[in-house]
């Protein structure tokens, strides 16, 4: 069967699937094709985006096991809702419960029984297939192409900033760390009117900001004035980040916290106190606004992919992003 050069397979006949497994040391296996539940639709994936937590798994954080990746795009191949079948989709990654106060209370990514794909207890997209509930999945317009569609969650992530605080108008925001989610970040505050200032250590990419008319200048330039931003956003990726972060951020003013680490961050607690900081964490964010800021054209994401390799070279592709610092690199995982 085919559809716009996809090819849907014969599932009778899929066992087994190429994948990249982590049990301390990636690898490329092949495993067991995963089998949707009732509830459930198994998806066939086209592109999946390496992103920072994938390599901070690398280094123990959350305890993984199994195949990483969260960032993809995908068809799916098999459902019991048939509406589904064949429709193009991206997933959110926190599976919960759905009985749980926080779940009632439509804050299902804070479950305690959640897990989280790629990430906690459930097998992520850096393989040829993957299951998702139904109720987690999100048709893409035909008008956001393949390697738009795998920036929808970390975009989400981006834009969760929106849902909590107030960004004014001419609001003097920093945002340190100009890698992936950094440069998502800086073009949300900037189309909300903020006045941003990307901080990072990469020229090129700096340039590439600037080229969208946000200001931008080196991380931990002593030419900054301290405590002079109402507002600081911490996606550097690094636990430093938060040290430049509260030399930054002025008095009542707030530090939200973007990236995740496997080591401790360590800070000066009494700064908190004395200056009245707030520290806010943000994480996952809702996908329809991403979808909608794609489709819109409000935030541009082809210039962030840096390259794309196949899944089965995958090994290539991690080491890739260790030893070049690159944006965004994606696995080619079916044809486009």
């Amino acid at each position: 069967m085919m559809n716009s050069g996809f090819i849907v397979p014969r599932l009778s006949f899929i066992i087994r699937m190429k994948a990249l497994y982590f049990d301390g040391q990636l690898g490329l296996r092949d495993v067991e094709t995963p089998r949707p539940g009732p509830d459930e639709a198994l998806i066939q994936v086209v592109l999946a985006g390496i992103c920072g937590t994938d390599l901070q798994i690398l280094n123990g954080y959350s305890s993984f096991r199994g195949i990483p990746g969260h960032e993809f795009v995908g068809r799916v191949v098999e459902c019991q809702n048939t509406k589904w079948i064949d429709k193009r989709v991206v997933g959110e990654i926190n599976i919960s419960c759905g009985e749980c106060e926080f779940c009632l209370w439509g804050l299902g990514r804070h479950c305690s029984q959640r897990t989280v794909m790629g990430i906690v207890n459930r097998d992520g997209a850096f393989a040829e297939f993957t299951v998702l509930p139904v109720f987690n999945l999100h048709e893409i317009p035909d008008s956001i192409p393949d390697e738009a569609a795998v920036f929808v969650e970390p975009l989400a992530a981006a834009a969760e900033i929106l849902e909590q605080v107030t960004i004014r108008p001419r609001m003097r925001v920093a945002v340190l760390g100009d890698g992936r989610l950094g440069l998502l970040v800086a073009q949300v505050l900037h189309q909300e009117r903020a006045q941003v200032m990307l901080l990072g250590r990469h020229p090129w990419k700096l340039d590439l900001a600037h080229s969208w008319g946000i200001n931008v200048s080196g991380l931990g330039d002593e030419h900054l004035t301290k405590r002079n931003f109402p507002m600081v956003v911490e996606a550097t990726g690094s636990p430093a980040g938060l040290e430049e972060a509260f030399r930054l951020v002025e008095p009542r003013g707030t530090i939200i916290m973007k990236s995740t680490f496997h080591r401790p961050a360590q800070f000066d607690t009494a700064r908190l106190v004395v200056d009245e900081i707030n520290l806010l964490g943000s994480r996952c964010g809702a996908f329809g606004r991403a979808i909608g800021l794609l489709e819109q054209g409000r935030v541009k994401v082809d210039q962030l992919v840096s390259r794309t390799f196949p899944l089965e070279e995958g090994l290539a592709a991690f080491d890739f992003v260790k030893k070049t610092s690159p944006l965004k690199v994606l696995l080619q995982v079916a044809p486009a």
